[in-house]
């Protein structure tokens, strides 16, 4: 495994190869477990940006005409490499964003489910074909790559999300642009590093570090096809809109405000337990975290002592601690922007069951950026706690009394990312699903994150852009159709007029009218 951790700001890939900063420009990277600057990443300008999709520019040329097996095979190549490497890679994650090494594990594994997709890509780029649509004429479509696309991901899932775009994207054909968060962007240059391992032809994938001017930089480049990105809503909103100002294809994903919505007849201890995992995992800092548990009928007097005693069981410690159950948030202005929404909670009326503010664990540096699991209870629509994504461990409860009120609750909200009911009723499980204007849905799950063939998006204030990530849908993104309508004419040529041009202009009557099946 390469070490990152030297005195020289981790650089970019281009080409294939490591290119050092030359800018000037750094970003600083922390160990959030410490409070400590760990490293420092480069951060690219535009010259850099320009040289970044020039060698993806010349590379998309050729790797398009790659044929399906070479695709395939150095995709089942890295995931070989990846599996081999996944406590490494896991490793990365857990140093530099702050999560327990078994939540970093999962990321990895997850992220390997869509690698084990994109190696089907024979199949999923299989077009369709009609015979005699007319008399000797066959029509078909295929699907061929846009050329250069990007991907710009968040710090929450660095191994994940971008994992959700550049292994379909390059199957399809394309070569991609990757701009990881400069807040945890080691792991994206190591899974670089492996796909030159498993035979990813020079300039195919490249990793682009920076900040707003890369973003921009990427967004306006006049070859850069398309654009993923994941994100908060008004990054998203900044992305679309500026993206397909510049004819870009965009597919913007934003942030989430998930209810879990839980009825009286629900297993209580199951409840209890998901709502615990789903608010607290990853420190919250998950987009499809569960940040509200909506308490139908008399169920929140049971519910928040549940909750309440599966808290006080947590281990919070540094992610690389073995015992840990929550590691902390990624910067300490991360976390002081969570202790504010408490604040203001507080004072706006809820009830503070459980405080994260000031916790310290005690086997860990108190100068990092720790931030206990906070549970909140008569938490009203109206309250800023409600209203905004926090993206930190803290859970509101809000009291309903049946379920068109947390229909109509869910609905109201903006986003609509994802969404749960924890419920023994058959019948009120499939009206909630087929009323809730959510685009994930878990019935006793509380994160229902699809499986890599199938697609990852929200509604709403959640998504940008028509197309999800990862699935069918994924390919479709980073591919488009081509209708070829073709007819053969039987024709009979002598050899001696074969070459000569004597058939040219042979007569016949000339048709103006429209083309139809006849």
């Amino acid at each position: 495994m390469s070490a990152h951790n030297g005195p020289d700001p981790l650089g970019h890939w281009i080409d294939g190869k490591a290119v050092d900063d030359v800018t000037g420009r750094t970003g600083e990277v922390f160990d959030p477990a410490t409070g400590r600057v760990a490293r420092k990443v480069a951060l690219a300008d535009q010259a850099m940006v320009d040289r970044a999709v020039a060698s993806a520019s010349e590379a998309a040329a050729s790797w398009r005409s790659s044929t399906l097996s070479q695709r395939s095979k150095v995709l089942f190549n890295f995931r070989e490499l990846v599996a081999a490497h996944l406590d490494d890679l896991a490793g990365l994650v857990s140093a530099e964003h702050g999560k327990v090494l078994d939540d970093a594990r999962g990321e990895v594994q997850r992220g390997l489910e869509v690698v084990e997709f994109a190696c089907g890509i024979p199949q999923l780029l299989k077009g369709g074909f009609s015979e005699d649509v007319s008399t000797g004429v066959d029509v078909y479509d295929v699907r061929q790559p846009l050329g250069v696309v990007a991907g710009i991901t968040p710090f929450n899932f660095p191994a994940m999300v971008p994992m959700w775009m550049y292994p379909i994207a390059i199957a399809c054909g394309n070569a991609f642009v990757l701009k990881p968060s400069e807040r945890d962007p080691s792991v994206s240059r190591r899974a670089a590093e492996l796909l030159a391992e498993a035979g990813l032809p020079d300039g195919v994938f490249t990793v682009l570090n920076g900040d707003r001017d890369a973003v921009d930089g990427l967004l306006a480049h006049p070859d850069v096809a398309a654009v993923s990105f994941v994100g908060s809503t008004p990054i998203a909103r900044h992305v679309y809109a500026t993206g397909t100002a510049h004819g870009k294809r965009v597919q913007a994903l934003g942030g989430a405000k998930n209810h879990m919505v839980v009825l009286p007849d629900a297993d209580l201890d199951g409840a209890a337990d998901a709502a615990v995992s789903a608010g607290y995992g990853s420190a919250g800092e998950r987009c499809m975290a569960i940040s509200v548990v909506v308490a139908v009928g008399d169920v929140g007097d049971r519910l928040v002592p549940a909750i309440t005693d599966r808290i006080g069981r947590l281990t919070i410690g540094p992610g690389d601690q073995p015992g840990s159950d929550m590691g902390p948030l990624v910067t300490g202005a991360h976390r002081d922007r969570v202790a504010s929404y408490v604040d203001a909670g507080e004072a706006e009326g809820a009830e503070v069951v459980v405080d994260g503010r000031g916790f310290a664990p005690p086997d860990g540096d108190p100068d990092g950026f720790w931030f206990g699991p906070t549970l909140l209870d008569h938490v009203t629509p109206e309250m800023t706690v409600y209203a905004d994504e926090i993206f930190g461990p803290v859970l509101s409860v809000v009291r309903v009394d049946a379920l068109d009120d947390a229909l109509d609750l869910v609905n109201a909200n903006p986003y609509g990312n994802g969404t749960a009911v924890f419920t023994g009723d058959g019948a009120a499980a499939r009206r909630f699903q087929h009323d809730v204007e959510v685009g994930m849905v878990g019935i006793n799950v509380p994160i229902p994150v699809p499986m890599a063939y199938y697609s990852f998006g929200g509604w709403k204030d959640s998504l940008f852009g028509d197309t999800h990530v990862h699935g069918q849908e994924g390919v479709h993104f980073y591919t488009r159709t081509k209708a070829v309508t073709a007819r053969w004419p039987e024709r009979s040529i002598s050899p001696l007029a074969a070459g000569t041009g004597s058939q040219a202009g042979s007569g016949g009557s000339v048709d103006l009218q429209f083309p139809t099946s006849q």
